[in-house]
């Protein structure tokens, strides 16, 4: 295989921490990126920025850090707003990789303004748009729509509520029509096995776990170490 080929096979795994432990054991684990939330339960809320300095000074891998104050993916009011605005220009200021952010409108339809008002508070940084992309009525219109906000480099996708098959087929559309400006991160009820039929039958290389880290509530290195052997396999 070419080195161009291998750089283009490069398979990075990004896992959820909620603790300066979580990111510890996942770093040691050989995880190659982090996610910061508080509320696992609840799929992840706005994190304290104590606890993002506190992480960012124990572990060197990038960071992208959850924005999202309440569990919905719509915005109640401007007090909400304010608060995602104001955790995004701390963020700027701590430096990490990214933000992880989702917004939707009438329930639907991607929020391009508010998306586009709350990055404005962290230029320098790069973000993920979450989950609430699957709950767009029109999906390829999204991709196009977040195609213009160039911060966003990553939409962190499952497929759907199918089975793996169908959903795999979904997530190669999506990392067809979002491709090259972002790269679609698969998440939702990743393990080994989806991993390797999301290699298999897609161009997607990264990979977001959350609960198969996890051992007892907490992110458990042998397990992450699992995972990321499996992404160093030979393509070959």
């Amino acid at each position: 295989m070419s080195t161009d080929a291998q750089q283009n096979q490069t398979c990075l795994l990004e896992v959820i921490a909620c603790t300066v432990e979580d990111a510890v054991e996942a770093t040691r684990g050989g995880a190659k990126r982090l996610e910061i939330i508080s509320r696992f339960d609840v799929g992840g809320l706005t994190p304290t920025l104590d606890l993002v300095r506190e992480i960012k000074e124990k572990v060197s891998l990038p960071l992208r850090v959850m924005l999202r104050e309440s569990e919905g993916y719509e915005v109640s009011g401007e007090a909400e707003i304010e608060k995602l605005s104001a955790s995004a220009r701390e963020l700027n200021e701590i430096g990490v990789d990214g933000v992880v952010l989702g917004f939707l409108r009438g329930g639907d339809e991607i929020d391009f303004e508010l998306t586009k008002r709350v990055l404005a508070n962290a230029p320098n940084l790069k973000a993920t748009f979450h989950h609430a992309f699957e709950e767009a009525a029109n999906k390829f219109a999204a991709v196009e729509k977040l195609k213009k906000l160039a911060q966003i480099d990553r939409i962190l996708a499952h497929g759907g509520r199918e089975v793996w098959a169908e959903k795999i087929s979904r997530l190669g559309d999506y990392a067809t029509a979002a491709q090259p400006e972002i790269k679609i991160l698969a998440g939702g009820g990743i393990d080994l096995q989806v991993i390797a039929m999301i290699r298999a039958g897609t161009s997607i290389r990264e990979f977001h776990v959350g609960r198969a880290a996890r051992r007892e509530d907490a992110v458990d290195a042998s397990r992450v170490t699992a995972l990321a052997a499996a992404l160093r396999e030979s393509y070959d």
